[in-house]
This record gives C-alpha cells, sequence and structure tokens, in this order.
C-alpha cells in the first residue's frame, strides 16, 4: 500500500460513510452558514464555561455523523479525536459518554487530517468496521488558551486569522458509499524559522506546499488530476505565500487551489481579517461544503490538506519558532 516516500494508496479503499458540522453564530452567519447541519446561537452552548462549549460541540458532531448512518456509539471500534486545548480536554470530556476506544491526538488545525488518516489507515488495515473521526476549536477557548483574555480587547493585526467555533465529525467504514479515501500522504514538520503567532498562514504555508508537492509525486499526479486541492486554514496571507512556493516548485494550482479559512468567513462584512483558522475551520468546511459536492460527482478527485501550526503558550514565551505541518487525504467519488 505504501506509495513514494510518504503516502499510501489503499487497494481496497475505505469509505466516508457520513458526517456532522456543527457551527457558532458568526459562522453560521458567513458564505457556508446553509451548509452546516447545526448552528448554535448561544456561543456557550448551555455551558458555564468555553472549554465546556467546545466539548458540547464535538459532542453533538458525533451524534448528527451517527445518527446520519443509523450506527450506535458501540458499534464504532475506534475514535480519533482532538482539540487545541492542553491535554486534548475538549475532546476527552466531549466524547467520554459514548465510551468508545479513544486515541487523543494533537496535529494543531491538521487534526481532521491526522484523524482522517488513522481512520482510514485502521479501516483499510482490517481493525475495525467503523471508525469515528472528530475535532473542534472554539474561538473563546483558543483565546484564552493562546493570547488573552477576550476582556482584555487587544488590538489583531490583520495578518491574523479568526479561530472558528465548530466542529466535524466522520464516521469511516467498509460499506460502500458515494466518498472514499482512496489515499494519504503523511505530512512532515516543516519550519521556516518563523515566529509570529499572529501570522499562521505564512508559518504553515510551507508544509501545506510542502505535502501537495510530496502527493503530486508520490501518486504521479499533475494539479489537473484532481478537481480541487483544499488547503485547511492559510487563509489570504498563507494562500499567496503557497501559490509563490509552487511556483518555485513547476507547479501551477491557482486554477484548483481552495481554502476553507478563505471560504468560511467574508472578509469585507465579518471583521476576521486573514480568514478563518482552527482545528474546526477545516473539519466543518469539509463536511458541510466539500464531502457533499464529492458525494454528487460535482468534484471527482478532491485532495484535502488541513494545515496546522505546532506551538503553544509555552513554545510561544521561550521564543521559539512556529513549524507547520499538512496531511493530504486523497477523496474520490464513486
Amino acid at each position: 500500500m505504501m506509495t513514494g516516500k510518504q503516502s499510501i494508496a489503499f487497494p481496497h479503499a475505505p469509505y466516508v460513510l457520513g458526517s456532522g458540522s456543527v457551527a457558532g453564530k458568526k459562522e453560521g452567519e458567513g458564505p457556508l452558514g446553509k451548509y452546516f447541519d447545526a448552528v448554535c446561537e448561544e456561543p456557550l452552548f448551555g455551558e458555564d464555561t468555553w472549554e465546556a462549549a467546545e466539548s458540547a460541540l464535538q459532542r453533538q458532531a458525533c451524534v448528527l455523523a451517527l445518527g446520519k448512518t443509523h450506527r450506535k456509539p458501540e458499534e464504532v471500534r475506534f475514535l480519533f479525536g482532538g482539540d487545541l486545548l492542553r491535554q486534548g480536554t475538549a475532546t476527552s470530556l466531549g466524547v467520554e459518554n459514548f465510551q468508545i476506544p479513544l486515541f487523543g491526538l494533537y496535529g494543531a488545525c491538521s487534526t481532521s487530517g491526522e484523524a482522517l488518516a488513522l481512520a482510514a489507515m485502521s479501516v483499510a488495515a482490517g481493525y475495525g468496521e467503523n471508525v469515528l473521526a472528530v475535532t473542534s476549536s472554539h474561538f473563546a477557548s483558543a483565546e484564552k488558551e493562546f493570547r488573552f483574555p477576550l476582556n482584555y480587547a487587544s488590538q489583531r493585526p490583520l495578518s491574523a486569522q479568526w479561530t472558528v467555533t465548530g466542529a466535524g465529525a466522520f464516521l469511516v467504514g467498509k460499506e460502500p458509499a458515494h466518498v472514499k479515501i482512496t489515499g494519504i500522504t503523511v505530512g512532515k514538520i516543516v519550519d521556516y524559522g518563523l515566529k509570529d503567532s499572529q501570522n499562521m498562514g505564512a508559518c504553515m504555508a510551507p508544509a501545506a506546499c510542502d505535502t501537495i508537492a510530496r502527493n503530486l509525486e508520490d501518486f504521479e499526479r499533475d494539479p489537473e488530476d484532481y478537481s480541487r486541492i483544499i488547503t485547511g486554514d492559510l487563509g489570504y496571507v498563507g494562500q499567496s505565500i503557497l501559490l509563490d512556493l509552487m511556483d518555485e516548485k513547476g507547479l501551477d494550482i491557482r486554477a484548483k487551489h481552495m481554502d476553507c479559512g478563505i471560504l468560511i468567513f467574508d472578509q469585507q462584512t465579518q471583521d476576521t481579517h486573514a480568514g478563518g483558522s482552527g482545528c474546526g475551520c477545516a473539519a466543518v468546511t469539509l463536511a458541510s461544503y466539500i464531502l457533499p459536492k464529492v458525494e454528487k460527482g460535482e468534484w471527482e478527485r478532491v485532495l484535502f490538506v488541513p494545515t496546522g501550526a505546532l506551538m503553544s503558550t509555552v513554545s510561544f514565551n521561550e521564543g521559539a519558532s512556529v513549524p507547520g505541518i499538512a496531511h493530504g487525504i486523497v477523496l474520490e467519488h464513486c
């Protein structure tokens, strides 16, 4: 199943059986608002803390994915999940009631790709008939964790992105469906030495370039072989850098490229500066907008590349750079 240096091609491809997407009020007011399964007008989602609100997001996304596929939690072999918070608390507290064997993940905003890759590998290898992948982010919990308390009212630079309040869950299994995961390209850490946590698009763009170029080489494809190449949350700044880096490799992806961080918000009316970010950004966009287009055959083959900035409050305060990582998931209509 190994192909090239970093990729896997599945001879018996697992399927995406169903998905669930839950988003916050601001996301619901954006261009993709009508596609989400659920939009909550109240940012605390009925909870007492931002962290508990994010757990509620994950829980509801999982319930939606299971409900659409008529599966019970006990029919799911493994759950791969993660978030942006310390020790993955949003995930562990969000999915604990399901009592599904859990692998907690951290890939920053690339976590949806990491979870889907591991779910696909598990199903393809015969380790489970049904495997759940889920991830989330919440604007307020992320600000509290990585930046400033909201009441500090700090001014955000134009290169900054807005953390998406949302969660996406995906059930991957052996039963035939209209979308299959035919291959993955596992990303590696790419670090250009950038230290600006308010410009994550620039920090992540080199990793996105590396993974996309590696995917094309490993699978012996050209950009034209994909209906779309969709990155996770580079935003406007990161997209510009990615396209320039791809040009340097002799690969023009302009006609094929889209970015979830650009799609999810209206830059002119929603004051999100460089676009959206967070684990939930790529996850809810995939669940609500990308997968339906692949299911219907509007897009025959998509390379989905969630991107992550691997930083923490400790590494930032110690002056460390912000490495990036990106994982590639090949989705095909069938």
